[in-house]
């Protein structure tokens, strides 16, 4: 008969129960109906136990469907009752058939409910053998026919089987996934590592994490280990700590570092008030200014001289551009070698004549580097560095072309500014169709730039039709464009003629401020297409026909560029409506480690660069080439108008250092913070993984570290937003429809896209295009699967919620159901405790979950975005094009109508999902400010609640729930827009 063994042998860091700062602990372990505990270790929060439990198997094929249950208690009064310290629940799957697989793992310790406190961990070793339990001997029958049963699964199933040199660690995780488009099947994954490696490594402090099966609470786990930036070598060793989740694998986990910081520890012995760069590490370079050059002397018999100038230092050598034919050349070029990567004490300055045969030489000066003066700001008044650092040629750039090194320096980018432009189509008069003799099928058709815009046919079939439609498009300052409007009759299937035209420049249409009152509607003049033609014009005189239209910029919106889950700025057009300035938002793009070789094997590695956007100010770093291990460092600041805005980070690979501009530039990944979720006047120094779906799975390109830092200007105003609409008050009083909002984002990110592209150097539309997210939208089968799983997820509190009342009706647990029996007839007697109370506990539980309250920034979760075991079919569905690439005209139509309409709905599901998760997040801290607004307003509420009676507080409650309609307002109520403000894990998902 098979044998369950779990080996209990200690555990850490327990919580204190018995009144005097410690406890009692003893464990509980359930399976299969079976119940046994160990002994009680008095007195003990890091109790060793170092005791096997033996449990019998009654089918060793249903393991992998079994739960094993492991508890911790706190003996009181000599085991007659016991207080929960924590509990483990492990899957029967990761449970090896054989003693030497069998390795000893911590388990974090799980709450039992939302009010449970419970902390530490407990160490166990679990396998299963067969027969008798005295030599542990493992059967191997049995665990064929379990591996049998795992490699049975369905075709979302990929199981791997260790090889005796595998060095995979010992992962064990319980993942939702969908099989067959279903939401509730489960798949178990697991790695095997072998005995021969673990021999190996017995000698490390190895760090582990487990996976249990998931209560609804997150507990993070701190695990110490060494910095990868210490290993780099490139930046001092520092101590990290790690923070992980139940369920998030360690390496998708955010890192605390502690990097030498001005802003920590002085300008770098100094006061760091003294440093404008004060969140990044000091970097030392050498400039060379190369301004001009006088009296050179004439090197050839024709009298001409073409001079440019040779900066050597070392191997490092740049180039200045050649001035034809001048004799006192001004260059004005400024060269910087990083002083990691001097390979001599000499500076040779050389002047040469350009000559196609062969260059002469003319003049060399050489410096010595110890005499070159220091700079540290402000001491020295010398801002050459701080202004030429973008345009300096770099030594790391050493081997770009003078013609391709703008493509490698560091740039500032602002977005253009957007307006909506408001067409209303209202009717025409005195149409002259080509054929007089039939009745014309008229429409309009709007083109602005590349949007173009049709109405509907009008229902008049006559030469004085009406539509009455309103068309709305993007228009982008300096205005500088056309709208192009032509009345067309369809003549035939698939045949349209333009009966007329007209032009208008954009510049010439009036703007509307918030909610005045809309311009009046004009009649303008068509013109014939064949007006240019020299013999229509005697003809144009007759040609009376006219269109009725309003059109108005609409300057009270917001142009939405990009998700508003994850939106920058939330600012009108019209800058006479913006809101003040609340705060200062820093960013020190310090460095990245790890990155993947992006140019394959030919001796290139990674040219990586950052991009950084928040509001409509993009920024782009300079590019570090051929390393893995790029270090930038360089710092940027940004007006905060709104806290709960998002700023987005992207690294990239630059693909156009040799002047190739058919290629793309290559993801590596990003980070996405919302600015709510930080603490004011705290520098957040952390390493995010970057995370990047492809079509074949999920990958880490390696990790950014940054340094961030959010400064609150204006506390007042900033509180004040929580209570302000989210967006501009035009987006309420007059709503755009969701199908034209979607449309409009699109154009709006196809002209910002356009419009950096054409910058110098250009910020590419790919780039664009991934920082905003303009697939975000689109059907996928794994994006749907996560917003299920974070519906589900809040559902689970519910059901937790039902368990619990049963269990106080069943008197599981009796004196809870005497205490709520009480709290129960108290409430009965006197109501006006009620609101009282409920407010007065949600300002507790609020104060107490403080001390539990997130410590990093939110980052990309690749366990909530289902990206872990995502299988390759859905991930080809995922990255196909729009529409669909497959052959078939029909798979096309049908496909294309699917993603279409599933679309809409996992938008929904994820609006359900967010609206959820902003009301956990309430109490959580995860906006400190808002948290802390909703308790103080709790306890205010409380205290006003109690000292008022109750039937005052229900009757004014119900005569402003039933008041006129005179006395209400379109614009959302305080309480709503405090709850749409609230951060949600939207911000989280890939």
């Amino acid at each position: 008969m098979a044998k369950l063994v779990l080996e209990i042998l200690d555990a850490s860091d327990l919580m204190p129960k018995d009144g005097h700062g410690s406890a009692n602990p003893f464990v509980e372990v359930e399976f299969e109906e079976q119940r046994q505990r160990s002994s009680t270790k008095p007195k003990d929060l890091n109790p060793c136990w170092n005791e096997k439990l033996v449990f019998n198997i009654k089918n060793p094929r249903d393991l992998p469907n079994k739960t094993i249950e492991v508890f911790v208690y706190n003996d009181n009064k000599n085991g007659h009752h016991k207080n929960f310290l924590g509990k483990v629940r492990i899957s029967g799957m990761s449970v090896p058939f054989s003693e030497h697989e069998a390795t000893v793992l911590r388990y974090p310790l799980d709450k039992r409910g939302p009010f449970s406190h419970v902390k530490g961990d407990i160490a166990l070793k679990i396998f299963a053998v067969h027969g008798g339990t005295d030599g542990f001997e493992s059967s191997e029958p049995v665990k064929e026919d379990f591996q049998q049963h795992v490699d049975n699964g369905d075709h979302h199933h990929h199981h791997h089987k260790g090889s005796e040199k595998s060095d995979s660690t010992p992962l064990q995780e319980i993942n939702t996934t969908t099989n067959n488009n279903k939401f509730d099947d489960q798949e178990y994954y697991y790695n095997k590592e072998s005995h021969e490696k673990n021999k190996k490594k017995n000698k490390e402090k190895e760090v582990r994490t487990f996976y249990s099966l998931g209560t609804g609470a997150e507990k993070p786990v701190f695990v110490e280990t060494r910095s990868d930036f210490a290993k780099a070598g490139s930046a001092p060793a520092a101590t990290v700590m790690q923070m992980q989740f139940p369920g998030q694998k360690p390496e998708y986990g955010v890192v605390e570092t502690r990097p030498p910081l001005a802003a920590r520890m002085g300008y770098w012995g100094r006061d760091k008030t003294a440093s404008t760069y004060d969140l990044v590490e000091q970097m030392n370079f050498l400039y060379v200014s190369v301004v001009k050059a006088k009296d050179l002397p004439v090197m050839d018999i024709s009298g001409s001289l073409d001079p440019y100038v040779e900066v050597k230092v070392g191997n490092y050598k740049g180039v200045t551009k050649h001035l034809e034919k001048n004799q006192n050349p001004f260059w004005n070029s400024v060269f910087a070698f990083s002083k990691e990567r001097l390979q001599s004490n000499l500076i040779e300055i050389t002047v040469k004549d350009k000559d196609f045969g062969k260059d002469d030489f003319v003049g060399k000066v050489l410096f010595d580097v110890a005499e070159v003066p220091q700079r540290v700001p402000p001491i020295v008044p010398w801002l050459l560095s701080d202004e030429s650092f973008p345009e300096a040629w770099h030594s790391d750039a050493h081997s770009v072309s003078q013609h391709n090194l703008a493509n490698t320096r560091s740039k500032v980018y602002f977005s253009p500014k957007l307006y909506y432009l408001r067409a209303h189509i209202i009717s025409a008069q005195d149409l002259v169709p080509s054929d007089k003799g039939r009745h014309p099928d008229t429409f309009v058709k709007v083109q602005l730039g590349h949007q173009v815009r049709v109405t509907r046919p009008s229902p008049m079939k006559h030469i004085n039709p009406e539509w009455n439609e309103e068309l709305m498009f993007v228009a982008s300052e300096p205005f500088d464009e056309y709208i192009v409007i032509s009345v067309e009759d369809r003549v035939g299937p698939g045949k349209d003629e333009v009966i007329g035209r007209i032009i208008i420049p954009v510049r010439e249409v009036p703007q509307r401020i918030e909610t005045s009152k809309l311009p009046d509607a004009r009649w303008f003049a068509l013109q014939r297409p064949s007006m240019a033609e020299e013999g229509e014009k005697k003809k144009e005189a007759k040609f009376a026909s006219r269109i009725l239209i309003r059109l108005c910029l609409d300057s009270g919106y917001h142009v939405l560029d990009e998700s508003t889950h994850f939106s920058s700025d939330l600012q009108p057009s019209s800058k006479h409506l913006r809101k003040p300035c609340i705060g200062i938002l820093e960013v020190g793009i310090l460095s990245a480690r790890n990155l993947l070789p992006m140019k394959g094997r030919d001796g290139k590695m990674t040219d990586a660069y950052c991009v950084a956007k928040y509001g409509n100010k993009w920024v782009r770093t300079r590019t570090l080439l051929d390393t893995l291990h790029p270090r930038w460092n360089e710092q940027y600041t940004w007006e905060v108008h709104d806290p709960c805005t998002v700023i987005t980070i992207g690294v990239f690979d630059n693909c156009h250092i040799n002047g190739n501009h058919d290629v793309r530039d290559q993801r590596i990944g990003k980070v996405r913070i919302r600015l709510s979720t930080l603490e004011t006047d705290k520098i957040y120094t952390h390493s995010y993984p970057l995370l990047v779906l492809s079509p074949s799975g999920l990958k880490k390109h390696g990790e950014l570290h940054l340094a961030i830092r959010f400064t609150c200007t204006a506390w007042v105003n900033m509180m004040a937003q929580y209570s302000k609409p989210l967006l501009p008050k035009m987006h309420y009083v007059q709503p755009i429809s969701v199908r034209h909002i979607d449309w409009l984002r699109h154009q709006a990110m196809q002209i910002v896209a356009a419009k950096l592209s054409r910058a110098e150097p250009p910020l590419r539309r790919e780039i664009v295009e991934y920082m905003l997210d303009v697939d975000y939208h689109m059907w996928s089968l794994r994006r749907s699967k996560a917003n299920f799983h974070r519906i589900m997820s809040l559902l689970s509190g519910i059901s937790y919620v039902c368990r619990w009342f049963d269990g106080i009706c069943c008197w599981k647990n009796p004196l809870t159901t005497i205490l709520v029996h009480v709290l129960f007839l108290i409430l009965v007697c006197y109501p006006e405790l009620i609101l009282p109370t409920i407010f007065l506990y949600l300002f507790v539980i609020g104060l107490w979950n403080y001390r539990f309250r997130p410590r990093v920034p939110p980052h990309m979760d690749a366990r909530l975005s289902q990206a872990e075991n995502t299988h390759p079919d859905e991930l080809d569905e995922e990255f196909d094009t729009f529409p669909t690439s497959r052959p078939s005209d029909i798979v096309r139509m049908r496909y294309d109508r699917l993603r279409s309409v599933a679309g809409r709905v996992q938008t929904v599901i994820g609006d359900m999902a967010t609206q959820g998760e902003r009301a956990l997040s309430i109490l959580s801290w995860r906006d400190p400010r808002a948290t802390a607004i909703f308790i103080i307003f709790s306890l205010i509420w409380a205290v006003f609640l109690y000292v008022t009676p109750f039937q005052v507080v229900a009757m004014l409650i119900g005569l402003y729930v039933l008041r006129h309609p005179r006395f209400r307002s379109r614009m959302p109520s305080v309480p709503v827009n405090f709850f749409k403000r609230l951060p949600a894990r939207s911000d989280s998902l890939l």
